[in-house]
């Protein structure tokens, strides 16, 4: 990968870093205001309802990995498409998940944001 490439690399892994450790300032600081996810259960997410539904509710995030990490950039825009690995507590012990992972992100004045993502569907392998 290039450099540019990195960087994308290197804002999705402080976004996942943001989730674990339960920073929903630093999370907000990485996403863009017009920021929409979809989860791997196809619910739908702005970026306020995304935040306050993985930091500081019943869902603890305890990591994020990201693997098979692919990144094309044209222009100011980067898809990263990977295989996430998901460390989660939603009140019945620690569960983890596979699962591939796209996202969108955006550069906004020499920083990368995170625009767009999508999750899942859960891999049984």
């Amino acid at each position: 990968m290039g450099e540019v490439e990195d960087q994308v690399v290197a804002a999705a892994r402080d976004r996942a870093d943001a989730l674990a450790s339960g920073d929903g300032e630093r999370l907000r600081s990485l996403l863009h205001r017009d920021f929409g996810w979809i989860s791997h259960l196809g619910e739908e997410f702005d970026r306020e309802r995304y935040i306050s539904s993985n930091v500081g509710g019943s869902l603890t995030w305890n990591a994020q990995t990201l693997t098979d990490v692919q990144v094309v950039v044209v222009g100011d825009t980067a898809v990263l498409r990977c295989v996430v690995m998901d460390h989660v507590d939603a009140g019945r012990g620690e569960e983890s998940f596979r699962m591939p992972m796209t996202q969108t992100w955006v550069r906004v004045t020499d920083r990368w944001l995170c625009l767009a993502g999508h999750a899942g569907p859960r891999r049984t392998d």
